[in-house]
């Protein structure tokens, strides 16, 4: 199999991955998305972004605009657990777990103001975004 081809898999198992509700959801809400996999790389943008203002408003000592940002972090990532098709192995299996760890560091941040779990679920997120661009070309 030449490597466009191969690269096409990925972009079609990844799509798959999460499914098209995630997808189909920001259809309906009018919001331009090219495609399923450009929609999970922005998902993941999102995440990055909330957490730097939610690790801000910590250090502002804004209670009120940190639980906004880690509330919105911990959407997004609710979403992504939701839309994750599971019959597509061990992957998607993987993420699941992943994403229930983010979730309950981001509540635990919430809890004690602890800029550092912010920190861990904002690397992995970075790690996930980039292993994601790379294995779907979208980069």
């Amino acid at each position: 199999m030449n490597d466009s081809k191969k690269d096409n898999n990925l972009t079609t198992k990844g799509s798959k991955m999460y499914g098209t509700a995630a997808h189909n959801t920001y259809a309906q809400n009018n919001v331009g998305i090219e495609s399923p996999t450009r929609l999970i790389e922005m998902l993941y943008e999102g995440i990055l972004r909330f957490n730097a203002q939610a690790k801000k408003s910590i250090k502002d000592g804004d209670i009120e605009k940190k639980i906004y940002w880690i509330n919105r972090s911990t959407a997004i990532i609710t979403e992504l657990l939701s839309t994750l098709d599971k019959t597509q192995g061990e992957v998607s299996l993987y993420l699941e777990g992943l994403y229930n760890y983010e979730i309950s560091l981001l509540t635990q941040a919430s809890i004690d103001s602890d800029e550092t779990k912010i920190d861990e679920v904002s690397g992995v997120f970075k790690g996930l975004l980039e292993a994601w661009r790379e294995s779907t070309n979208v980069a």
